[in-house]
Formats: C-alpha cells, structure tokens, sequence
C-alpha cells in the first residue's frame, strides 16, 4: 500500500509540471441575443477549477494558455471555448430545446439521452452516497421507478432488488450489477433453512462490496430493450454503475463522517406487564411449581421456569416467590425469595447503540495524456445486538493513459475485504434472540439481570431452567441466557475480493474504432458457525467455504458515421466470452465437541459428515450486435442481437439468439416555436431475452453418502435433470413518453410494460417409481403489466434559493398464467405457522396460503366455506372461531399495489436540505411473532380490558373473557363470551390468516442538512479547496405502517421467497455527521 501511494505521489508530481502557468480570464456570458446570463457555471475544461458568473454574466477565472472553458447554465445547452492566448471572451450559450445528457447503456456504451429508445433512469454517485450508507442497493431505495428494493434490518443483511417484478418462478430474479464494464455477481449464499425461516444468519449480497464513495452515476435499465445485448442474463435488468475518473489537475477528497442509530420502538412489541410466567393452568400450586427450595422442611412458591409463556399469575409486589435467579449459587439472590412482579427492564433493553466509522480518501490526477486515482474506504459497523460487527476495507484504483493519438489504455482493480462477527440469527432459532423475545418469553424476566448472570462467571445462567427442583434441572430447557448466545454462539465470516478490467481502445479513424477488454470477478468467502459447550442444542461447529470467479473477453468494433447529412449510423458488432467456476466446500462436527472453546472440525466429538464439495464451472459464448440510425437526431432506430451459447444447456441445442428493436421520435423538434416545451420524446420497443439454465440440470448423476464401512456408496438424487432444457425466455413490449417544459425545469417520464417469462425452469413431482421424487421442466408463464411515472421539477431558482423535487411511482401487476400441464400451484416454500409461499395459476406471484376462517355460504346457508374477506366470520357453538381444516387457502400476497418515492433538495445560498419520502401500499406479510406471541400473553393486547370495562383475563364469574366478533352458524351475532387463556390471541383458537397483515409503509428514509463552509474561512490554509459539513439521517421515521411491533420492509434474506416475518429485528434509526474536505 505504502509503494503505491508514493507511486501516485510522483507521478502527480511529474504531471503537475505539465500542466502550464495560468493567468486571470475575464468575459461574459450571453445568449444569442446577447442578453447577460446570469450566474452561468464557468470551468476549465479537464479540471477542478470553476466559478460561477455574477448577475450581470461576468465573471473571472485562472486558467493556462490554450484551455478550453465550458459554459453551464439553466435552460441553455453547455458550450466550449476554447481561449488560446486571449484574457477577454465573450461566450455565448444557446438555449436548449431539449436535455441532451449522456447515459451508460449496456456493454459500457455512451449514449444521448435524446436518441435513448427505451426506459433507462440515472441517479447520480451523490445521491447514492449522501447519506453514508454501506450498501449500494439499499441506497437506491425510492428513488428509481421500477426498482422494488427490500431490505433487511441486519447488519450487512441482505437487500432485494428487482426490477419490474418476479419473471422467473424458481430462478434468479435479481438485477444484474454492471460496474464500469464489469459484471459482478450478487449472489447470497444464505442457507435454505435461512430463507425459509428455520435458522440461520444473514450474510447479505455480495454486491455490498462495491464502494458507494467511488461511484460517479448509477444507470438503471428497466426493460429487455435496453439489456438485451446481455443475452442470457438479461431478463431481470440491470445495474449499470459507472465509477469516478481521474480529473485534471492534482485533488486529495477526505470524508469523514460517524453514525449512530438506536431502535426504533415502534417496530419492537410493547408487553404486559400484568401477569408472569405460566401456561394459564394452575401448574402444582396457585401457578407456581411448589417444593422446598431451602431445605427448612416448607413448600416454597417458584416461578414455573420451563414455562415459556406468559399467561401465568397476575404481579403482586406482596407476594415472594423464588425466580429463576435463586437456583444460581454466584446469584446475590441464591435461595432468596423476591417480590413478583413485572421485570424493569424488558427485552428492548438487550439493544445498544450502533455505531458506524466511516473514513474515506480520494487521490487523483490526470495530465492531457492521462490520470490515474487511488482511494481507500474504511467502514466499521457496529450492530445494536451486542458482539456484532462488520468492518469493510475497500481501495479502489483506477487509471487511464494515451498511448498515441489513436490509442487509449485504461485499468480498474477494485479491492475489497469484509469481516464480520455475530451477524444477527434470523428465524424461529435459538440463535436469533429476538425468536424468543417476540414469541416465547416472560414478562418476569428482567434482561440486566440476565447480563449479570452471565459476565458474573461467563456461564449459560438462564431463566429457562429444565426443572429447577432438581441438581440435574439447572440447565436450559429451550432458552440459552441471550447474552450466552450472542458472546458465545456467534458466527464468523470473511470476504476478499477483487473485480477490475483492463481495456484498450484504439480509434483507427474518426468513425471506426475498436474495444478489447477484459474483466475478473473473485472472491473467497468464509462462514463459521457454533454452537458453545454448555448451550441447550448440542455443541457443534461448521465452516463453508466458497470461491468464485468470473472473467469476461470482449472485443467489439464500433462504426459511428454519417450517412448523409441527415442520417447518421452506429453499428456495433462484438464477441463476449464468459467463464465462470464455483467451488465450495461445506463442512460439520457431529455429536458435539471434544473439547470446550476449541473450534474445529477435528474436534467432532462423533464422526466426521463426509464434507459437501462442489466445482461448478461454466462457459458462455456470445456474439452481439448493434444498429442505430438516427436521423437529424430526432428519428432513431435502434436494432440490438445476441446470439449466446451455454454449457448448462444440452450440447446440441445449447445455442439460442435475443433480440430487439426500438424506435424513438423527438417530437419537440417539430416544435421548437411552443416556448413551453423543451422536451417530447415517444418511445417504442419489443425485446425477447433470456435467463440460463441453472448449473447441473442437464446431466443426470449420483449423490455419495457417507460409506458403509470401507464400501463406497452411490444413490438416486431426489431430482432427474432434463437434458432437453431450453433457457427462460422473457419477452417485453415497452411504450414511453418523455415531457420537459419551461426549459425543463419541469419534466415527466412515463412507461407502460407488458412482459411475459415463458419456458420456466424448475421442478415438479413425479412418481417414486422413477426413483426420483422430481424432475426438471420447461413451463409454466408468468406475465407482469406495469406502469412507471417519474417526475421532476425546479419550482424555484433563484441565485441564492432552489428548490428540487422528484417523484417515482410505480405499480406492477404480476400473473401466472400457466404452470406445469395441469397443475394449478407450485409451492415455492412451506413456513411454520402452517403457511406456504406459492406461484399459483390465475394469481400474483408469491401468494400466501394457509387456513383461514369459515363463513356462511352465500348460496347455500346451510354450508360453511372458507371466509372470503368480505363475510361475516363464523364462531362455534364454543365461542371460538371456525377454521378451514386446508392449509391451500389463499390468505395474503406478497406484491404491493404500488410503489414510489419523494425526494425533495433545498438550497438557500451555502445551506442545503434534502430528505427522501419512500412508500409502498398494499402487499402481504405473515407474522409468526404473532402468531406465536399473541398466544403466549407476552403482547399489551392479550391483557387489556374487555368490553365490560373489566381486565379480560378475570374470569368470566369475575366480569372477564372475550367475546370474538363475529356471527353463529345461523347468521346472528356471536355473544358467547369465552376465557381469555393461553392461545385466545393467538395461534391456538385462530387460523393463519389471522396474521396476515397490510404491509404498507411510508418512511422518511432519508434527511441530510449539508453546510458548504466559505472559502474565505480557509484563506490561511491554501492547501484547502473545499469543505462541506453534513448532519446525515436514515430510517428515521416510519410515518405510516400497519404491521404492528415491525418493519413491513424487514425480511429474510433476498430472493423468491418473500412475506414471512420470524423473530424480526427492529428498525435501526440511524443518525451522524460527516465532514468532506477537498485538497
């Protein structure tokens, strides 16, 4: 590290010498009238340098002999000058018809916006890195119409992103991330217990090693015209992100900034505090277990410590009992009774205050010949669970050289490396704390004095004790201490990664040139579990390891050239070869461990598993090409073909070709005398792409057991692979409008979809008698129809005030058309809490199923069927609710309504506001941690007054119980009142659907105030440039929701399976400052 900043230091040392003196130019900007343009952007082109002209258009500015000086301004096209000798100019802007920004389009090429005949959405490398978050996708949340980002509220957890809806029943759904030219991959390597809510930790995407400091702009392509030169990859989008360059001249940017966050309490449960541990039966004594604790002969009150619900006897401060804390000999309440009563410190208390350190440094510089930057990016995260940590250290370089006049060389490496330590445990675990604290707790119970237990003598002292009236009932019976599981039961893992290219660029006249590139993707990653000596589930240990590697050859020649003075072509025609290798390595203990602390696979107390290995390698060939015609600029056709050929697919027909067209007409140029139009642009286009084949679904081969004795075992896999697989097909139809007004300081993006995935890949069943329980298919057709609408506007602008707003909506229906001949469901994944994820026929993708209520039939009253949202819910003859005896209900859908964001941007002189509103409506979640601890009693609701004014736990003789709304089987209202016990709220006396709840949400994701402090205050420090002071929030305020005591937003893992909450985390409120300086 040390050998290549002095390398940097010279070389910019060396440039620097070549950049000239310079000398004060005066002049004026004016229009073509030559009337004075205010407060135009003056800069010398290649460098750092610029000012800003006053009210009258004047303006003075250093700059060397032969410079070139770029004009900016509001309404006006930007505009070259080149100065030679001279210190006087006069420059003259035009004012523009339309916006003629420049985009980064698949493959890495630059493209006007005007000519663009297909949906693509920029957002620049500030907008992304603002508010100093960690996770590139995350920070695109609200701000791209179309991109549907979920995220998790774990450190480093995952983030979903797709773009235009689910296409792909069991493959790949996420977007493809593209930075400078290379693609890199995003996969999650989360276990299938871990996305199906059995157990596991969150160890988020690998796109969260991109460095959100380096990126210059962000180009979002939506639909399969734009991605279609990506062939076989492009089905769901992409990425494009393009990263910062070296600039003229010599500059140093340092960013400093620290964040804390605490818990959001309206996204943790608000519990009872009325009543204690206990299962509302009378256990051996009034509630209590009753035996003699002291040895003084006399039966003592206990708390039933086994007893993992809350439904037990009301708090008396009067009555002492024996707690949990009594049976541990280094407790100061060893064999001492204490008051019951509720615990002072309730389990939001477990959280800390996390802590995030984000340092970053920016070299660069760059001469007429060339540039080079080198930076450095270290990000410590502290979670709020305690022992939790991710540090990421990131550099980047970067450098670009003119060999001759023709020929350009450049280089990216990007390096990264991610640690982390006690990633948060998500499922119904025990090593997700927070399983327990939503579900099975209770309300005794108080969380310091469980930290005490254990950092007393760093043992698993718990309340959960097996049977405590027995020496050999003082260990846990479900539940570890919790500060046992986060010290001792934590995990481990580490990525190192390395993604760059290497590119010439040889331009061999002024309208042919040629590209070779090539680009590396890979990384090692490494995931320890264990489980200490000493918890409740059997001591064990794991490690996966796992590396990947992708490298991409391109070569492509461009034609860009008049064909007349009117029409102008540019056909591109390149070949990508692509080479992929997976290889991993998942090993176990078995039985436990030998030796305490010590861990290592060598250290099975029980017979080694056979290890899981597997070399996955693949290989793509693809050849593309494409034309535009563009005429006068406002007429362009654009023509896009790829041919790909995959070894995942069967040798002879493992060939299959994309395409697309597009058209696009720049209205506005026909009417360049309506003043209040800038902009009107019509898109059109039809693309078909596809997604691969998955590794190893072609070849039929067999699994190896472990032996048997010294003989070697083969058997049947559960799935037969297909060697008559085609890939995933996606065919999109694509319409949009483009408005500016009032030289667009007011605009509009508008697109309507229609996309249909066909030839699906997965698996259904199949007869035992094949010795297979599933076979791979081709079916199956999933259409999405959407509309997208982004909006922007400047409503103010004034030389010391402006005010930018932005708005994105989106709203995507999504239908399976058809499965696999007749079948009319795919279950995608079951849960507990009797609920499954599906894709089924007639229906948006990822509906919920389980058992619901009854209701009377409308057409036959005599007959119960299952309620269908709109019916009165049937209650029993016992006063508890009917329920479907079938889990195939659909009860909840996982797809929002709609979906969008508002961003707003306040400048007044040196002072900015800014601040992002994101929202979703409609959409479905299941709620195990209702499900689960509405039954046990943990929940406000299950101890609040009942309609008598009465608390509802009192017996009924006592003016308690509940009365469930609704009607008896004859249609009349229900006025049965029954005993609010254990189960009433929750799973026990209601279906699933009960907890299905509306997951809409609005948040204040983002607010940032940034100070851009004077240049005068650094008069004495010459060495500064700039400096700019940030107070910077996120997640701070969920102004709507209706999930209660959660996130909405917060899931799993990313991937299909989405909609199921267990055990969630809270939503961290985030807040900080950063300082940027410029040198």
């Amino acid at each position: 590290m040390r050998r290549i900043v002095t390398l940097l230091t010279v070389l910019m040392l060396f440039s620097a010498l070549a950049f000239g003196q310079t000398r004060p130019v005066t002049g004026k900007v004016t229009d073509a009238q030559g009337k004075a343009v205010p407060f135009a952007s003056v800069t010398v082109k290649g460098t750092k340098t610029g000012v800003a002209a006053d009210e009258n258009g004047n303006f003075t500015i250093e700059a060397a002999p032969n410079s070139t000086l770029v004009f900016s301004a509001a309404g006006f096209e930007t505009s070259e000058v080149k100065i030679g000798n001279e210190t006087s100019i006069t420059a003259t802007v035009t004012s523009q018809s339309n916006m003629s920004e420049v985009v980064v389009t698949a493959l890495g090429v630059r493209r006007s916006k005007n000519t663009l005949p297909y949906a693509a959405q920029q957002v620049t490398g500030e907008e992304v890195s603002k508010t100093r978050g960690a996770n590139v996708g995350a920070a695109l949340s609200g701000k791209v119409s179309g991109l549907q980002i979920q995220q998790g509220n774990g450190i480093g957890g995952s983030t979903n992103v797709v773009i235009r809806g689910v296409k792909s029943l069991t493959g790949n759904n996420q977007a493809l991330f593209v930075v400078d030219g290379v693609p890199v991959d995003n996969t999650n390597n989360n276990s299938a217990n871990q996305r199906t809510g059995r157990g596991g930790y969150d160890y988020g995407n690998a796109a969260a090693d991109i460095n959100p400091d380096d990126i210059e702009s962000i180009n979002v392509l939506k639909g399969a015209a734009a991605s279609a030169l990506y062939g076989s990859r492009a089905a769901n989008g992409v990425v494009m992100i393009t990263t910062k360059k070296a600039k003229r001249g010599l500059g140093i940017t340092v960013n400093s900034g620290l964040i804390v966050g605490k818990i959001d309490k309206s996204t943790y449960p608000t519990y009872q505090t009325q009543y204690g541990a206990g299962y509302s039966d009378p256990y051996q004594k009034d509630g209590f277990l009753y035996f003699d604790v002291d040895g003084d002969g006399v039966k003592d009150y206990v708390v039933p410590t086994s007893e993992d619900a809350s439904y037990g006897v009301k708090f008396d401060p009067n009555l002492l009992v024996y707690h949990w804390d009594a049976f541990d000999p280094a407790s100061p309440y060893y064999h001492t009774k204490r008051p019951w009563v509720a615990a002072q410190n309730n389990p939001s208390t477990f959280y800390e205050t996390s802590i995030t350190n984000n340092n970053s440094i920016m070299l660069d510089g760059a001469s007429e010949k060339g540039g080079i930057k080198i930076g450095y990016t270290r990000n410590n995260e502290k979670g709020v669970l305690p022992n939790s940590q991710v540090i990421k250290n990131i550099v980047n370089f970067g450098a670009n050289y003119k060999i001759t006049e023709q020929l350009n060389a450049s280089a990216s490496v990007n390096y990264s490396k991610v640690d982390g330590r006690g990633r948060y445990g998500t499922g119904y675990s025990g090593r997700n704390v927070n399983q327990n604290f939503r579900q099975w707790y209770q309300a005794n119970v108080d969380l310091k004095e469980q930290k005490e237990a254990y950092f007393r003598n760093y043992q698993n002292i718990t309340w959960n004790w097996s049977d405590p009236s027995k020496p050999s009932g003082i260990k846990p019976i479900y539940t570890d201490n919790y500060y046992w599981t986060v010290y001792q039961n934590y995990e481990n893992d580490t990525r190192s990664r390395v993604f760059g290219n290497v590119a010439l660029d040889y331009k061999a006249t002024d309208w042919l040139s040629f590209l070779a590139r090539v680009s590396v993707d890979n990384y090692t990653e490494l995931q320890e579990e264990r489980i200490a000596v000493g918890s409740q589930a059997v001591p064990f240990y794991s490690r996966f390891d796992r590396n990947y590697t992708e490298r991409n050859y391109d070569l492509m020649g461009t034609i860009d050239k008049g064909l007349t003075q009117d029409l102008n072509m540019k056909f591109l025609l390149g070949t990508n070869m692509r080479r992929n290798e997976i290889r991993s390595m998942f090993g176990s203990t078995s039985g436990g461990l030998i030796v305490p602390g010590l861990y290592s696979i060598a250290n099975s107390k029980g017979t080694v598993p056979a290890p899981v290995e597997a070399y996955q390698p693949k290989a793509v060939d693809g050849y593309f090409a494409n034309l535009t015609l563009s005429y006068q600029d406002y007429l362009t056709l654009d023509g896009a073909f790829r041919r790909d050929r995959s070894s995942t697919l069967p040798v002879d027909k493992n060939a299959y070709n994309y395409y697309a067209i597009s058209g696009s007409w720049l209205f506005s140029h026909h009417l360049s005398t309506v003043p209040w139009l800038s902009t009107g642009k019509l898109r059109l286009n039809y693309a078909t792409v596809g997604n691969d084949a998955p590794w190893g679904s072609i070849k039929d081969v067999y699994d190896q057991p472990n032996p048997f004795g010294s003989t070697i075992l083969f058997s049947l896999p559960g799935v037969k692979n297909n060697n008559e697989l085609k890939p995933e097909q996606t065919t999109s139809k694509e319409a949009g409008l483009e408005l500016g007004f009032f030289h667009n300081r007011l605009g509009v993006d508008a697109t309507y979809y229609i996309a249909n995935t066909v030839d699906q890949i997965f698996n259904v069943a199949t007869t035992t008698a094949t010795g297979y329980s599933s076979k791979y298919v081709n079916a199956g057709n999933i259409e999405n129809r959407g509309i997208e609408l982004s909006l922007y506007g400047t409503p103010v602008k004034t030389q010391d005030f402006s005010w930018n707003i932005n708005v994105n909506w989106t709203r995507n229906r999504n239908k399976v058309i058809s499965l696999y001949n007749d079948s009319k469901n795919l279950q995608l994944g079951s849960f507990q809490g009797g609920v499954s994820i599906n894709a089924t026929l007639g229906q948006p993708y990822g509906t919920i199923q389980g058992k619901t209520w009854q209701m009377v039939d409308p057409a036959n009253p005599a007959n119960l069927i299952a309620w269908d949202g709109r019916g009165e819910k049937v209650v029993k003859s016992n006063g508890r609710y009917g329920m479907t005896s079938t889990t195939s209900n659909v009860i909840g859908n996982v797809n929002p309504d709609w979906y969008g964001g508002i961003s707003n941007s306040f400048r007044y002189k040196n002072l900015t506001l800014g601040f992002l509103i994101d929202m979703r409506q409609g959409g479905d979640v299941f709620s195990l941690d209702m499900y689960y601890g509405g039954a046990t009693g943990v929940l406000k609701e299950s101890a609040e007054l009942n309609d008598l004014g009465n608390p509802s736990r009192n017996t009924i003789a006592n003016g308690g119980g509940v009365i469930m709304p609704g009607v008896t089987a004859d249609g009349k209202p229900n006025t049965k009142r029954v005993e609010n016990v254990f189960g009433t709220f929750g799973y026990a006396y209601n279906p699933a659907a009960a907890f299905v709840y509306d997951a809409s949400y609005v948040k204040l994701r983002e607010a940032n105030i940034s100070y851009t402090i004077p240049q005068s205050v650094f008069n004495s420090v010459k060495a500064i440039k700039g400096a700019e002071l940030s107070l910077i929030g996120r997640n701070l305020w969920i102004i709507h929701k209706n999930l209660p005591y959660s996130d909405p937003e917060e899931n799993l893992s990313s991937g299909n399976i989405q909609g199921y909450q267990s055990g969630a985390y809270p939503t961290t409120r985030s807040m900080g400052v950063n300082l940027k300086l410029k040198f």
